[in-house]
């Protein structure tokens, strides 16, 4: 969890800290002299669009494994796709991934890669060498004000002269959500951009890979936003004073 300080009691020994969670986002202002002006709280695009109905198949799927064990195989899928989302990032930063290396997990804790997570990469190298893309920003946080929401873009890249918002995928299928989550990245960012969905350790061709282009789906977010005020909102970000420091 992210901790953000609110603010510092006058006498210094208590601090009042937010914890940003993968539900909310929190921007802070500050002014010349470092002092917070204004804190705002941002519900996550993949919150407020994973309020949009998943259909038939996901709850196929839920009645097929079960509530726990599909439980687990969601959590164990989050941790897998976070060490290839970190893997991703430091091969676009210009490093070697190696084999052996190790990534953090959906927990932060890092653990070696893989032979699954390490193929995705391949898939990854392969894609990037056939797309030639320009890589213009990596892991972007951005806001948009009207709607209240934030979230972070995996990859901001211009392909053949067109600018694409492009968001990273283990897993096998393209879901809603999914197409609703990059259209409302498209809608916090300024400037015109295509959007895409590239799938690595894709099983289900030879390459390995699979890159969708996805129609701009705003509309849809905008419709799972009202379902997200109704269910959610009234939801407030945790917040607590704790002590600056500790003695027995």
């Amino acid at each position: 969890m992210k901790k953000e300080i609110r603010q510092v009691s006058e006498d210094g020994k208590t601090v009042q800290i937010t914890i940003a969670d993968e539900r909310f986002y929190v921007k802070t202002e500050t002014d010349d002299k470092g002092n917070i002006t204004s804190i705002k709280e941002y519900p996550s695009v993949t919150w407020k669009a994973g309020c949009y109905p998943k259909g038939v198949g996901y709850y196929m799927w839920l009645a097929k494994n079960g509530w726990d064990e599909s439980q687990e195989i969601m959590r164990e899928a989050g941790h897998r796709g976070s060490k290839v989302h970190n893997g991703i990032e430091s091969l676009l930063l210009g490093n070697k991934v190696d084999m052996s290396d190790s990534y953090p997990d959906g927990n932060g804790v890092p653990s070696e890669l893989t032979l699954e997570e390490y193929e995705a990469l391949m898939s990854f190298a392969d894609w990037h060498k056939e797309t030639n893309p320009k890589t213009i920003a990596i892991e972007t946080t951005v806001f948009n004000d009207e709607f209240m929401y934030a979230g972070t873009i995996d990859y901001i890249c211009e392909i053949e002269g067109e600018k694409w918002i492009i968001d990273f995928k283990t897993s096998q299928d393209v879901w809603a959500s999914h197409e609703l989550q990059v259209s409302a990245y498209k809608h916090a960012l300024e400037g015109e951009h295509k959007l895409g969905i590239l799938q690595v350790g894709y099983r289900r061709n030879k390459k390995r890979f699979k890159f969708n282009e996805i129609e701009d789906q705003f509309e849809l977010f905008k419709a799972a936003d009202l379902i997200w005020h109704k269910e959610h909102g009234n939801t407030k970000i945790f917040v607590k004073d704790y002590p600056t420091s500790l003695s027995l």
